[in-house]
Order: structure tokens, then sequence, then C-alpha cells
């Protein structure tokens, strides 16, 4: 697994029209780990795929009425199966963040990658996902080396009161650990 000019050569590229430029494009230095499903706490369908294109359709589901306007994005996506999905370069902005905050600096789109994993607070990751998960954030670690373990945090941490993801389901001490082996 590589990453040749902001793209994972081994995850499936879905490119949306989320996104935009850096301010910086050598100030990337933070990690933030999400969850979604479309529909909450349904998993398996290609909802996530659809609605970071842009292209979810409000009739298949009563939820995403209130949702198939807004204009998000991940940079990557990691299904239950272990599968990464590509949405943008890590090389460009993606939208996933929105009013957030590390460490006094607000912003945090503009110098930090989002991985969104498909979940909820509340329901147990799988083991697939926590080996992708190690795997793509070696590689964002090894090619962007200004992310340290430190410098990883949920949505939660850069929006509190307001995001509670990835929930109390993510087991952070494993996946510190696995990233630690790694290093």
């Amino acid at each position: 697994m590589d990453i040749l000019q902001g793209w994972l050569t081994t995850s499936t590229r879905a490119p949306c029209e989320h996104y935009d430029a850096r301010p910086s494009p050598n100030d990337i230095s933070l990690l933030v780990i999400h969850n979604i499903s479309l529909p909450p706490n349904q998993f398996g369908s290609d909802h996530v795929e659809t609605f970071f294109a842009g292209k979810l359709d409000p009739t298949e589901h009563p939820f995403f009425e209130s949702i198939y306007q807004v204009r998000v994005s991940s940079h990557l996506y990691i299904r239950r199966t272990g599968e990464v999905v590509q949405f943008v370069s890590f090389e460009d902005r993606a939208w996933h963040a929105g009013v957030s905050s590390f460490q006094g600096r607000t912003r945090c789109n503009d110098f930090s990658i989002g991985i969104e994993l498909e979940g909820a607070d509340n329901i147990h990751y799988t083991e697939e996902q926590y080996i992708a998960l190690k795997q793509v954030t070696c590689q964002i670690m090894h090619a962007y080396p200004n992310i340290s373990l430190g410098r990883i945090v949920g949505h939660a941490d850069i929006a509190p009161g307001r995001k509670t993801d990835p929930g109390v389901a993510f087991d952070w001490t494993r996946f510190r650990q696995q990233v630690c082996l790694q290093q």
C-alpha cells in the first residue's frame, strides 16, 4: 500500500466534487476519525458513496430528506468489510470536520485528513476495519510526518458538544497500540 499524488494505491477510488484546495498543502498535520452509516445504524449499502457524491435520493429513506442537499466529504471511508474507498486526494481539503478546533487552531479541514468508518457510536467496529485503519494510518503517517499519534483524534475531540463520533464503541487503546507497533 502506497500513496501516490495523494491517493492510496490500493483503495477503491470514488472521486467526488465536495472538496477544494488546501490553503497550505504542506500543512497536513492532523488525522480525524469519524463514523457514518446511512440510514443511521444500517450498514452495507452504497448510500455513503452517493451522499458524498451529492446524489443521495431523498425518497429512499425518510432520514435522507434532511441531509440529501448537504455537501460533505471525507478523504477515506472504511466499510465494515475493511474495503477502503477514497473520495478526495489527501493533497486536497475534504469537507469532513465542519466547525472545529484542535489545540487552539480552527478550521481543521485546512490541515487534516478525514477517515470515516462505516459504523455508529454504540456499535462495535469490525476486525477488518481495525486492520484497514491501522494500515492506512501507518501509510498516512509515513507520507505526512507531521501527523503523530498525538495528532490522531476523533471528530468528538475537535467538535465537542456538536459531534460524538467515532463513539464509545471505538477502541482507542487497541487502535493506538496497533499503530505504535508499526512505528
